[in-house]
């Protein structure tokens, strides 16, 4: 095994010369020179200088160049990010193990905008047992550390551990005192008098007796039952020879508490080897993986672990994060780890946790056997999770919803509305729909504006309310983009409208900040002033989300509809654009394309464009970054 403290170090010494990193300015398209080509860890920073991504490579000249492609060669994501970078550094490590060392290092030190971060606040219980005191004791911890002790768990939940630890106290009769050394006592404590201690504290018992008993729980906790009952078997009939039935008797009774927990244990391997085993699944924008703690071939326990916000990412790579930042912390890495998806770094990062624990560890994707069963267990069990935890909060939401905003009661289904337009021209609106506080694409609709001419916001929110109601069972809320003339529009429609019943209707705008507003206002009908809830509030972050996404898919669907009509000329109309500098633009963007995606900035940058006429070509291409979010 590795030491600790020197494990301790290097962290430590990596970190403080992340600062001697090699910095390059990011331009759209151009890959920064002088690139250095070992291993490393590359960091993009915004305009702002805050850390908005953190990778590592085997080779950085390599993997930087990959994200200096055409965004429509690009995950979404990634196009976003790169559309926020601005600067980049670049660290080299001696190797590639160190690369994964520091990468996960930076990543809980910056927690990066579009890095996939695991956030576990929940601590687990663990059982911890310190072999260098002369008479070892168990006691229950919140946190693991690599300080040389043993550590047994995590627990599921602190009655799990209670409760084993009670077993254990009530078979094997470690000592209960909470000194690190053992109190001076004439006599033995209370503990010992119930039979529940073997009273170290007056050496009523050898330290190799004790040391024996150390051992047994050692086999008890790491799940190796048959061994030690084997163990217990032979002690017992050696007893029993000797003449010794008070002892003979008392190993009986220690088999049989034994043999009483493993029949409550589920065996899922004939062969007793600890693994960890990997299950993710994937519903939306959330990701869940599961991990099952297998020791001494069984399921010892499991954990869990939500990702939310995920909707353009594989899973492959929420998986890979998810090695790379649990594995950097745990203090036991078993000697197999099972995952059910494929990783492109899946071989790198096995060889960096074999140097973590010190002996070879299997890290693969298993493809027949018993060992695909056991992942297809973990998959299960992901879903198992995601589909309660996706029942439970989205119901508790939508009763949060119903007493935050007075309804009549908790919506079932919502959907959000919006509408997109360039001065009238190609105008569109979109509605999105939610079932339970998840997003439920089947119910997704997008609507050509054909009864409105030139600028009419209103009319255009009411033909959208008009043909939503005749097409189908209406949701029990509308959340409408915009203020409380949107929301009066939507009212007067659904009162003309013929329905079964009525849906609700709820307006949410942001924040005027000419008059220093800083948070969302949600507006009710019949109600003067706005609701106003704490920035935190999972309602309004719940009602934010349905009204981005209703306005992401209006933009989306009003530039498609616009680039298919777009042409070189209609450029042309933007007031102070002529042909040398549209020439100049499409020789440095390359494509029509290119330049209807890139930022303000990207586009002033352009010789002979200046800040006035690009803010005119991102108007004329609804260029705002932040919308995509």
């Amino acid at each position: 095994m590795g030491s600790p403290n020197k494990d301790h170090h290097a962290r430590e010494n990596l970190v403080a010369n992340a600062d001697e990193s090699v910095q390059f300015a990011v331009r759209p398209g151009k890959t920064p020179r002088g690139v250095p080509q070992g291993p490393g860890v590359y960091l993009f920073k915004d305009a702002a200088g805050q850390v908005i991504y953190i990778g590592k490579a085997k080779n950085l000249k390599k993997r930087v160049q990959s994200y200096f492609r055409s965004p429509a060669d690009m995950f979404r994501k990634t196009a976003l990010m790169m559309n926020k970078a601005r600067g980049l550094d670049c660290i080299l490590t001696a190797s590639e193990n160190e690369a994964f060392i520091l990468e996960s290092t930076l990543i809980r030190k910056f927690m990066p905008r579009y890095n996939i971060v695991l956030r576990d606040d929940k601590r687990y219980p663990s059982l911890r047992m310190d072999l260098k005191e002369p008479y070892p004791r168990l006691r229950i911890v919140r946190k693991i550390r690599k300080d040389g002790a043993l550590y047994f768990g995590p627990f599921s939940s602190a009655q799990s551990v209670r409760s084993t630890l009670k077993m254990i106290d009530r078979i094997f009769r470690l000592r209960k005192c909470k000194d690190r050394r053992m109190p001076k006592r004439s006599r033995p404590c209370l503990n010992y008098q119930m039979d529940r201690c073997l009273g170290p504290c007056t050496r009523e018992v050898s330290t190799v007796i004790y040391q024996g008993i150390v051992d047994r729980v050692r086999l008890f906790l790491e799940g190796r039952n048959r061994e030690l009952i084997d163990q217990l078997k032979k002690e017992m009939d050696g007893a029993a020879g000797h003449l010794e039935f008070e002892r003979a008797a008392e190993i009986r009774d220690q088999i049989r508490a034994i043999d009483r927990t493993v029949e409550k244990q589920h065996v899922v391997s004939p062969h007793l080897e600890d693994r960890d085993v990997i299950g993710v699944a994937k519903k939306e924008s959330l990701v869940q993986v599961a991990i099952l703690h297998i020791r001494g071939g069984y399921l010892a326990g499991s954990r869990n672990f939500l990702f939310r916000d995920q909707a353009s990412v594989d899973p492959a790579e929420v998986v890979e994060a998810f090695l790379k930042q649990y594995y950097a912390e745990e203090a036991f890495i078993p000697k197999e780890i099972l995952t059910s998806t494929d990783c492109e770094d899946l071989p790198a990062i096995g060889a960096w946790l074999s140097n973590l624990s010190g002996r070879k560890v299997f890290l693969h994707r298993p493809l027949k056997g018993g060992k695909l069963r056991l992942v297809q267990m973990a998959d299960a069990n992901a879903e198992s999770v995601l589909a309660g935890q996706e029942e439970a909060s989205g119901r508790v939401l939508m009763e949060n919803l119903q007493r935050a905003l007075k309804l009549e009661r908790a919506p079932d289904t919502l959907e959000g509305l919006d509408i997109s337009n360039f001065y009238g021209d190609q105008a569109v609106g979109t509605v999105v729909r939610f079932k339970d506080g998840n997003p439920q694409r089947s119910g997704y609709r997008n609507f050509r504006i054909k009864g409105v001419d030139g600028i009419d916001d209103y009319g255009m929110m009411a033909e959208v309310v008009r043909r939503r109601m005749a097409g189908g069972t209406p949701p029990d809320l509308f959340v409408v983009d915009g203020g409380r003339g949107h929301l009066n529009v939507v009212k007067k429609v659904l009162a003309q409208a013929e329905a079964p019943w009525l849906p609700e209707a709820v307006a949410i705008a942001k924040p005027d900040e000419n008059r220093g507003e800083t948070q969302d206002k949600i507006y009710i009908h019949g109600r003067k002033n706005p609701v106003r809830l704490e920035a935190k509030d999972p309602v309004l972050l719940f009602l934010m989300r349905v009204r981005d996404e209703a306005h992401r898919r209006a933009v989306r669907y009003h530039r498609r509809l616009r680039e298919k009509a777009l042409t070189v000329s209609d450029v042309e109309q933007i007031h102070g654009l002529g042909k040398k500098r549209k020439k100049q633009l499409l020789t440095h963007f390359k494509s029509m394309n290119a330049l209807a995606l890139a930022g303000l900035e990207e586009v002033a940058g352009v010789p002979g464009i200046g800040m006035a006429l690009a803010k005119r070509i991102v108007q004329f291409f609804e260029q705002d970054a932040d919308e995509n979010v």
